[in-house]
C-alpha cells in the first residue's frame, strides 16, 4: 500500500477547524480524529534538538551529503510512523502552526495540501468574548481576564497573539512561491456553515477524492478535544447537526479598528463588508 496523502488543517482560531474535521471524517477515505496533533510540535523540537547536537554537526562537517540524507530520511520516517496504522488514502493533521511551515509539510509529502480556516475577525473576537463571559472565574492562559474588552482585543490580535499570530501567517501566504500557494484551500467559516454540502463537495474534488454526500443534519459526534489547555476559552465541541452560528455584537470601535488594521483580510475574504461601509446602505 502506498503512503497516505497528507492534508493539514490550519488557520485562524474559532473559525471552524473542529467542524471541518468532523465533516472530513464523514468521508470513508479520510483518516481524521479532529484533535490538535502533537506531531507538528514534535518535529519542531526534533529539528531544534538535532541542530544543536555537537555529534550531528561534527558528522555534517565530515560528510555533509551522506549525513544530511540520513537526517532527512530519519525525520521523514518519524512522521510516517505517526500514521503507520491507517489504511485510508488520506490522513489529516490539525495544527495552526502548519501554515507557517508549508515547506516542512511538503518535505514530508511533496503532494501535501492545506485547508486554511478563516472567519470574519469581529465574529472571532465576539465568539471569544462570549465564551469568556461564560467562564469568568477562569483566566486565559496568557492572563487576559483582567483586561477591558478593548485591551483584550488588542492582545488577541497582536502579532504574537492567539489570533494575531495565525492572522500574520495568512497574510504571509502572498510571499510564498505560486506552487506552494496552490497547495492551499481557504475554508470560509460563514460559507462552511451556510452551505456545507457545496463546500465539502468542492473540497473533496480538490483533494482528488471520490464524491461523497454528507447530511449536515445527521453528523457523527466525534470525541471532543481537551479544552482545559486553553482554560475552556476556546471550546471544541461537535454536534449532530449544523446550526447557523449566532451573530455576536461587538464594540463599533473594535469592529472599525479591525477593518482598518487588516484591510487586506477583508479585501480578500469579505469585500462586501468594506464596500457596504464605504458606500453606505444600498437600496
Amino acid at each position: 500500500m502506498s503512503d497516505p496523502k497528507l492534508v493539514c488543517v490550519t488557520g485562524l482560531p474559532r473559525s471552524g477547524s473542529t467542524l471541518l474535521c468532523q465533516l472530513l471524517a464523514e468521508h470513508p477515505d479520510i483518516d481524521v480524529d479532529g484533535m490538535s496533533s502533537p506531531l507538528f510540535g514534535a518535529l519542531q523540537t526534533l529539528r531544534a534538538h538535532l541542530s544543536d547536537s555537537d555529534f550531528l554537526l561534527s558528522r555534517l562537517d565530515g560528510d555533509f551529503d551522506r549525513t544530511y540524507r540520513r537526517l532527512q530520511r530519519s525525520c521523514r520516517a518519524f512522521a510516517a510512523a505517526w500514521w503507520d496504522e491507517t489504511e485510508a488514502p488520506v490522513v489529516v493533521d490539525k495544527h495552526r502552526g502548519w501554515l507557517n511551515q508549508i515547506e516542512l509539510a511538503l518535505e514530508l509529502d511533496p503532494e501535501a495540501r492545506m485547508l486554511v480556516c478563516v472567519r470574519e475577525l469581529g465574529q472571532i473576537f465576539g465568539s471569544i468574548e462570549a465564551q469568556h463571559r461564560q467562564t469568568l472565574w477562569l483566566d486565559f492562559p496568557d492572563d487576559l481576564a483582567n483586561l477591558s474588552p478593548y485591551a483584550r482585543a488588542e492582545a488577541l490580535f497582536a502579532p504574537k497573539g492567539v489570533v494575531g499570530g495565525p492572522l500574520r501567517s495568512v497574510q504571509a501566504v502572498q510571499d510564498r512561491p505560486p506552487e506552494e500557494q496552490q497547495r492551499l484551500f481557504f475554508v470560509v467559516f460563514e460559507h462552511l456553515t451556510s452551505e456545507p454540502e457545496t463546500v465539502m463537495a468542492d473540497l473533496f474534488a480538490w483533494l482528488g477524492l471520490k464524491p461523497h454526500d454528507i447530511d449536515p443534519q445527521n453528523l457523527t459526534v466525534r470525541r471532543q478535544e481537551a479544552d482545559s489547555y486553553y482554560r475552556f476559552k476556546y471550546p471544541h465541541s461537535t454536534h449532530p447537526k449544523i446550526q447557523p452560528p449566532r451573530r455576536r455584537q461587538i464594540s463599533p470601535r473594535i469592529d472599525a479598528e479591525l477593518k482598518q488594521t487588516h484591510p487586506w483580510f477583508y479585501e480578500l475574504f469579505y469585500p462586501g463588508l468594506l464596500s457596504t461601509e464605504a458606500g453606505g446602505t444600498q437600496p
